[in-house]
This record gives structure tokens, C-alpha cells and sequence, in this order.
């Protein structure tokens, strides 16, 4: 057993828009082509795109001959060897399962409990993620060692959307969601068999809200009630027959009748495209009845409901605000990955409490108060936890982003302290925990980048919390003390690999570890110094497959470090964060000097790309490439100035990092500057695409997955328009935001899109597009993808028709990285 030190971090506390004349330039430009440009600049743009078309040609005739073949159309026969090797390769990879969730439940014995984990693995047949629980028996010794048995299979959960324990281990809830006009089911179980199954009519509510975000599933202390969020139910709609409209009373079923659509009503966006509502409900798991908490506006759409200890306002949730714009739009503006929407906690009633419980009339409104607002001074609150003993309230808030509009930023820790009487008068104090850190110093604690909580998060003194975060290109797990607001990092420090929390064994952790080269394995630590802050991890042997011995020898040739990468014109106008050097994980071949390399960039722009497994980048590197992961400055991990410094500056700033990290590696001599492709997504499509206009020689083969090209386009069509603004202008983005963009605004659209750079290209570029995408609309790709072909240049376009803008149904996302490969292959090998 290796003993790991963990140090503890000290918590620290701490445009101008375009001209008419230059919009009139660009309008100007729009119609170049009905004026004759001058002989000799015609006469090489003739011979330029002669020499570009016989290329196409090649192509197309290389298509057609793989036709009469009977070939799949668009096929290259030259590469369809290639197809199938590389196919039958990705597929080794899919068929690895991954970690998902894990509960553990406690025992009578003190060294002795119990733990479940979740299992995904991709049913490519089907099209979907199978799930699987696997359960096991921990055994602890007195000398710090743990032994794990698991149940000799796994059990698939078919059909379960929701899976959420008891607080007690004693009862099981598991949640699935209504297809068509099914019910909803609720099905509770004991140790052995199932108590109750409760079907829930669409007339009640729609489906039960699944995802990382509005999802809140929360039994009460005495399990026997359990809070959710579903969609409300239906809003009537008009009802017509032949005699025209059909007046209240009349029955919907009656023959010869059609029912009309109604007045539209905005969804929150991106993966919420059949989702209008959350509203927040509670059944009696004995009797089966659901009641609505009523009291709540249909303008706040909520979601994270937990139980409250010991109050009259029994659920505490968080809600936003459907006018969320920031001029006070009236429209929900998309909320997948956009931390910046207000919201807020509220508390509310249990509505199973006697009417005589219930909250009295409020003497300062003349009304009766269903609800009240907890974190009114604060324009974000979300992730709330109560501590075991109930006297604090904590939660997360990305006041930040809220702020600044970037659609993610540094997060902060907050505290109330709960009333013991449990009743909520007066305002209510909020305390900091963890602050938002501006600009970490050298190994440092960069700041919270948190994207969820564990559901019982507390180790056993009640005041110390486990949680996971980003810090620079790690994943790491951290411990905040929410009363001395002490905040140490637990997961090694030494090590570049990422790690993950998945549940808590009184003190000690269960975690997932990876990296980019390593499959997830899964690991118990210790706590052996509160002092020293010393952690001991244990490697859990796991009864899942070993990957092929083609597999693991193919990881065993690649190495990978994370380089920090200097910034190449550091300005006085910059942030000290902002001055910092940036990072980018090289993962190489043992002959990475002459090995081809693959640049990958990330989306957002404030994600980041952690040295976590992949397996889309672990095939990708299996072919013998090196890759180049860059997490430029903007990026989650790196503190508050270093994110804040790219809105305002994407095309530019981005842009320039990303040829810094190549720079950097080709000077080392690491790898070999004429055989570099470049791959990236959303925003890392922004910059693929920004990339081979602005350095039309330093990339041999690109692919772009929904990428944003054309923002003067997308503005009108994207579910997030204050997106444009905000990463265009920077923060007074949010004072120029509007459903209508001037001819200046469409102009700075346009300027700093990748589309202005597409006369430069010669890059043979690949897009791979999801037909239903709401965030980046799928005409965005379409466009530039026809502007290159129009000009000549090798492209090749695949549209996904039930696709949203991740391209992750199982399916999907092996065509789409397989493609990815033969297009480097081919591009590479030349």
C-alpha cells in the first residue's frame, strides 16, 4: 500500500462597437462578386481554384467508382480497408464498460458495509446505454487495508431513468419515465420485493426530470414521502370538429374532432426541446397520492429539492426565473451548460401538512406566502445540502458567470445558518465558505469548478464536505470545512491523473481515477492524519473485463504529461491570472517525434479537457498519433482572471494559444510540425475552423463536430443568442444583447467568425453535424461546409438526423469518431 500526502490549500478571499461605415464595408463586400475584380487577380484565383478543383474532382470520381462498387455512398474505395480495420478497433473500445454512480450503505458492524455501483455500457444494436448494478461486500481491518466481494453478476436495470436510495439503504426508488401517453411509474422497494408501484396519469404531471441539472429525487428523513421534479401537466389546448370550435364541457374523445396546438411556449433549449415546466411535487410512497407544491408561479421553472430539517417550510429548491434575458427578455434562453441564468433558493410547504401548518398570511402583501425566497441578495444559488445536523444550509453559486454573462466561471461557496426553531422569519444570513479565487499563485488552489454534489456528501464530523473539482487540467476530490472554511485537496498530489468521488463510506471515499492513457479503475482511501491532511489509497480489484491484449499493448506504447505553456505577447492590459501560463496535455507514441499529431480542442469555451480517460480520444491515439490537448486561457481550473480574459477576444486569443501549444512542442522537437491534423467541437469547431483560414499551412486535415462558423448566422438561430454578444464584446455584451442585432453587431459577428477567413483555407475538412441541434443549429455547419466546396476544397459533410448538439447517441458517436479516423488517416499518409 502506497501512503499519499495531501498538503492543505489556504482559502484564500478574495469594445466599443463597429461603425455604419464599417458595416456598410462589409455589406459592400457581400456583393464583390457582381463587380469585376482586377485581370491579374482573376487570372490566379482561376489558376488557384483549377489546381483546388482537380482535387475535388479526383474526390468525386473516387466517390462514383465506389459506387459502381457498391460501396455506401461517399465511400472512398482507396480507404475501405481502412474502414473496416479501424471499425473493428473502435468497437473494442466501445464495449468497455464505465463508472457511473455508486451509493454504500452502512451495517450494524462497524468494519463491515455494503456498496452498488453503476455500470454503463453501449447497446449499439439498440441504439441506447445499458445499465447495470453491481453490488459488494466491504470488509475493513484494523490495519487500513479493505476488501471488496463482489456479486458474481451484475443486474441490469432496464427502462430506469432514476435510480435514488433511501437514506436508511432500507427502501429503493426507482423512477420510469412515461413514453407517449403511458404513466409515469414510481416503483419502491424493500430488501426483497417490490412494496409499491405508483402509476402516475400524464393529467397529473408528465415525465419525471432525469438530467444533471433540474433533477432533484429526495426522500424525506422518515421515507415516507419522496419530493421530485416532473413537467407540469398539459395546458389545454383548442378542440375543433367539423362545426368549428369546440366550447368548454365538450369532450376531447368525441368523434370527428381534432385537437389544435394552442399558443407556443418557449422550452429551456438545448436538450429541453420537449421540456416547458419543472414543477415540484411530493407523493405519499403509502397511499400513492401526488400533490402538487402549490404557490409557485408558473413563470419559475425548479428543480434540486431537498428536505428541510425540522421547519414549517419543509422543501427548500432552486428555481429560475423564465425571464431570464439580460435585458429582462421575456423568453428562456437555453440553460444546458449555461451557469449564467439567475436563479435563486426558495422554501415551501410540504403540501401533505395540515392546512393548519401551513404558512399565514404575510400583513406586508395582504396575500398568503406559499413560499419564500432564501438567497434574495444573491443573483445565483444552486446545489443545496443540509448538513447532518441540520443547522447549516449550503450551497453552491455561480454568481461570477451570472455577473459577467461568460456562461461559466469560478464558482463560490456559501452557508446560512438554519433557524433551530425552524422557523424562517427575518432575513436570513449568508456566509462565504469558499470565495471565487482571481488569480491562483503558483500550485495553488485555482478556485471551486464544481458540477455537482454527492447527495450525502459529509464525513462523520458533520462539517466537512467531499466533492470534486477541476484544477488546472486535473480532475481532483477536495474536503471544504464549511465552518472554518479550510479546503484541502484529498486525491495525491503528485499525480496528473483525474479523480472522482462516487460516494462516501462514513470516512472514507470511494473514487474513480483515470487519465488519458489509463482505463478508470476504481479506489477506497483512507484518512490517516487530520492533521497532515494525509490520505492512503487503496486500488480496489474490480470484477470488470480486462480490455483486449491489443488494447492494453496499443496504451502501453503512450505516454502522457501536461505541459504549461507560456503565453506568447503577454500586454499591461492583461490580468495578472490572465499572464499566467496555460496548459495542454501531450499524450505521445514512443516515436512521437515522427508521428503524426492530432491538436483537440474543447468546447464551451469555459470547459476544460481533463486528463481523464476518453475512449473517442483513446482511439484516436491508437492509430499512432500523438495528441495535443490545449486548454487555453479561458478555460475552467486556472482562477477567475485567466477565464475572464478571452470574452471579447475569442477568434483571436483562443486562436493564438492554441498555435502557442503547437509551437511549443514542435521547438522541444517533440513532434513533427508537416503531419499535424486538428479536431474539435462547438466552440472547438469555433476554433478548428478559425485555425485553417487564420494558419492555412499548418494543418494537413481538420474535423469539426457542430461547429460554430458564422456567428452573424447563429445569432438568429441558436438557443443562446447572449452568447454571441457576450463572447464577442465581452462583458458589456450583456448591455448590447438583443433579438434584433444591428447591421454594427451582425458586422463584429461576421469579423470575428471563421467564415470571414475562408478565402485562406486549404485544408480538407470534415463536419459532422447533429440535425437536431438547438445550441449550434446545424445550418451553421452546412454553410461553411458548401463555402469551402464552392471554393474548390476537399470536404466531406455527415448529418445526423435525430441528433442534438453532443452527437452522443451510441451509434452516432462510432460513426462519427470512426469517420474522424479514416479522414486523418487518409489526409496523413499523403
Amino acid at each position: 500500500m502506497v501512503v499519499l500526502t495531501t498538503a492543505s490549500v489556504a482559502c484564500s478571499r478574495f469594445h466599443c462597437r463597429s461603425s455604419v461605415a464599417a458595416a456598410a464595408l462589409f455589406l459592400s463586400a457581400s456583393y464583390s462578386r457582381a463587380r469585376a475584380p482586377p485581370r491579374g487577380s482573376l487570372l490566379r484565383r482561376r489558376i488557384s481554384k483549377v489546381s483546388l478543383r482537380s482535387e475535388a474532382m479526383a474526390t468525386a470520381q473516387s466517390s462514383e467508382t465506389a459506387s459502381d462498387k457498391g460501396l455506401p455512398l461517399g465511400m472512398d474505395a482507396t480507404m475501405a480497408d481502412e474502414y473496416a480495420s479501424q471499425s473493428k478497433l473502435l468497437q473494442e473500445f466501445v464495449k468497455i464498460p464505465s463508472v457511473g454512480k455508486a451509493w454504500i450503505f452502512n451495517s450494524k458492524n462497524e468494519n463491515t458495509s455494503k456498496a452498488v455501483v453503476s455500470i454503463g455500457q453501449s447497446d449499439m444494436l439498440a441504439n441506447k446505454r445499458r445499465q447495470f448494478l453491481l453490488n459488494s461486500y466491504i470488509s475493513k481491518s484494523a490495519s487500513k487495508s479493505v476488501d471488496f466481494q463482489w456479486s458474481p453478476f451484475p443486474t441490469e436495470i432496464s427502462g430506469v431513468s432514476v435510480i435514488v436510495p433511501s437514506p436508511s439503504g432500507e427502501k429503493l426508488l426507482l423512477v420510469r419515465n412515461a413514453e407517449d401517453d403511458s404513466p409515469t411509474k414510481l416503483e419502491i422497494w424493500g430488501p426483497c420485493q417490490l412494496e409499491n408501484e405508483i402509476h402516475i396519469a400524464k393529467s397529473v404531471h408528465g415525465s419525471l426530470y432525469a438530467d444533471e441539472w433540474f433533477e432533484g429525487v429526495s426522500w424525506n428523513q422518515e421515507e415516507t414521502f419522496i419530493a421530485y421534479i416532473a413537467e407540469e401537466p398539459p395546458q389545454s389546448k383548442p378542440v375543433f370538429n367539423d362545426y368549428g370550435y369546440k366550447k368548454e364541457g365538450s369532450s376531447e374523445k368525441d368523434c370527428k374532432s381534432w385537437k389544435g396546438q394552442g399558443d407556443w411556449e418557449e422550452t429551456w433549449g438545448e436538450t429541453y426541446s420537449k421540456k416547458r415546466i419543472p414543477a415540484l411535487f411530493v407523493v405519499n410512497i403509502s397511499s400513492g397520492e401526488v400533490r402538487p407544491v402549490k404557490g409557485i408561479p408558473r413563470s419559475l421553472s425548479v428543480g434540486q429539492v431537498i428536505w428541510a430539517p425540522s421547519s414549517s417550510y419543509s422543501l427548500v429548491f432552486v428555481a429560475w426565473s423564465s425571464d431570464n434575458g439580460f435585458q429582462e427578455t421575456p423568453r428562456k434562453l437555453g440553460i444546458k451548460y449555461c451557469y449564467n441564468r439567475p436563479c435563486a433558493l426558495y422554501a415551501a410547504p410540504d403540501p401533505f401538512r395540515d392546512e393548519a401548518e401551513k404558512p399565514s398570511t404575510d400583513g406586508n402583501k395582504g396575500e398568503t406566502t406559499n413560499m419564500i425566497m432564501l438567497t434574495a441578495d444573491l443573483s445565483s444559488a444552486f446545489f443545496p445540502r443540509f448538513s447532518p445536523d441540520g443547522k447549516y444550509l449550503i450551497f453552491i453559486t455561480a454568481k461570477s458567470a451570472v455577473d459577467s454573462g461568460a456562461h461559466n466561471a469560478t464558482n463560490a461557496m456559501h452557508r446560512i445558518e438554519w433557524p433551530t426553531d425552524g422557523k424562517l422569519h427575518g432575513s436570513l444570513g449568508v456566509a462565504d465558505v469558499v470565495p471565487i479565487v482571481m488569480c491562483p499563485q503558483d500550485g495553488c488552489f485555482p478556485g471551486l469548478y464544481c458540477f455537482g454534489l454527492l447527495r450525502d456528501p459529509w464525513l462523520s464530523d458533520g462539517r466537512t464536505m467531499i466533492l470534486s473539482s477541476v484544477w488546472g487540467s486535473k480532475e481532483v476530490i477536495l474536503s471544504v470545512n464549511v465552518v472554518s472554511c479550510e479546503v484541502s485537496r484529498v486525491s495525491p498530489q503528485d499525480s496528473d491523473y483525474s479523480w472522482n468521488v462516487l460516494a462516501l463510506d462514513k470516512n472514507n471515499i470511494l473514487a474513480v481515477s483515470s487519465s488519458l492513457i489509463t482505463l478508470p479503475q476504481i479506489y477506497y482511501g483512507f484518512e490517516v492524519s487530520q492533521t497532515e491532511i494525509q490520505w492512503e489509497w487503496q486500488e480496489v480489484s474490480t470484477p470488470f473485463p480486462k480490455p483486449s491484449d491489443k488494447i492494453s499493448s496499443i496504451v502501453a506504447e503512450h505516454k502522457f504529461s501536461i505541459l504549461k505553456i507560456p503565453i506568447s505577447n503577454s500586454s499591461d492590459k492583461l490580468a495578472n491570472g490572465a499572464k499566467l501560463p496555460f496548459e495542454a496535455i501531450f499524450v505521445s507514441h514512443k516515436d512521437s517525434a515522427s508521428s503524426p499529431t492530432i491538436v483537440v480542442l474543447h468546447g464551451g469555451p469555459h470547459t476544460v479537457y481533463p486528463s481523464s480517460y476518453s475512449k473517442s480520444l483513446a482511439f484516436l491515439f491508437s492509430q499512432g498519433y500523438n495528441l495535443l490537448v490545449v486548454n487555453y486561457r479561458g478555460s475552467l481550473g486556472f482562477g477567475e482572471e485567466a477565464l475572464q480574459s478571452l470574452p471579447g477576444n475569442i477568434g483571436s486569443q483562443d486562436v493564438n494559444d492554441v498555435l502557442t501549444a503547437l509551437d511549443f512542442v514542435i521547438k522541444k522537437g517533440l513532434i513533427d510540425p508537416s503531419k499535424v491534423a486538428v479536431v474539435g467541437g462547438s466552440h472547438g469547431g469555433f476554433l478548428t475552423t478559425h485555425l485553417i483560414g487564420q494558419a492555412p499551412n499548418t494543418f494537413v486535415a481538420a474535423a469539426a463536430r457542430n461547429p460554430v462558423c458564422n456567428l452573424s448566422l447563429m445569432v438568429g438561430t441558436t438557443d443562446i443568442p447572449d452568447w454571441c454578444f457576450v463572447e464577442i464584446y465581452g462583458r458589456e455584451g450583456k448591455n448590447y444583447f438583443s433579438e434584433s442585432p444591428s447591421v454594427d453587431d451582425l458586422c463584429q459577428f461576421h469579423q470575428k467568425s471563421p467564415i470571414s477567413h475562408i478565402s485562406k483555407v486549404k485544408t480538407p475538412t470534415l463536419f459532422l453535424l447533429g440535425a437536431q441541434d438547438l445550441r449550434v443549429p446545424v445550418s451553421n455547419g452546412l454553410q461553411y461546409a458548401r463555402a469551402l466546396k464552392e471554393r474548390g476544397i476537399e470536404s466531406k459533410t455527415i448529418v445526423f438526423p435525430e441528433d442534438i448538439h453532443g452527437i452522443d447517441k451510441p451509434q452516432s458517436d462510432f460513426e462519427s469518431f470512426l469517420n474522424i479516423g479514416v479522414w486523418f488517416k487518409k489526409h496523413m499518409s499523403k
